[in-house]
């Protein structure tokens, strides 16, 4: 019997040691996860900075391709309207032309018809307020695009001012 009895010593020493053991390894195991669990929060912040970041970079690529595509469309309109006064100007020149010419050839014949001369004068004016809508609509044309890049040139200006 005394060999039971070291044997159930030495089994109860054994589960002793087994059990401080495993006291150390949830001590050590809740400072891992502890650890663990604070870094896991730290990267779920960094994520949630990284998404507000991505979102807000988006908001200002949309906004900025929204500004891109109505100055382009505003680019588009100009030339139109550039396009429509200047098919405007010649149209007017030609009848400039024409006039001129039946008009020329009526003086040559000795004839002065005032018709001519009157339809001569309305080509003629025609011709320079075509002309005067072209010199508007090309300069309008160039403030448009000179405009962006002066607000270019001012904000940092203002920005300076600022700090």
């Amino acid at each position: 019997m005394s060999d039971i009895d070291g044997l159930q010593q030495r089994l109860t020493a054994a589960m002793d040691r087994i059990a401080t053991g495993l006291g150390g390894l949830d001590v050590a195991g809740a400072t891992d996860t502890a650890a663990l669990q604070a870094a896991l929060d730290d990267e779920k912040v960094a994520n949630a900075q990284l998404t507000e970041r991505v979102r807000r970079l988006s908001e200002r690529q949309e906004s900025a391709k929204a500004e891109a595509n109505a100055a382009a469309d505003a680019a588009r309109a100009r030339v139109e309207e550039l396009d429509l006064e200047l098919q405007r100007l010649r149209k007017a020149n030609d009848q400039l032309r024409i006039s001129n010419a039946a008009l020329r050839t009526a003086n040559e014949e000795g004839v002065g018809e005032p018709h001519l001369i009157n339809k001569s004068m309305m080509a003629e004016l025609e011709g320079l307020r075509a002309a005067r809508a072209a010199d508007v609509a090309e300069a309008s044309s160039i403030i448009a695009a000179l405009t962006p890049l002066l607000d270019q040139l001012e904000a940092p200006e203002e920005e300076d001012a600022d700090a």
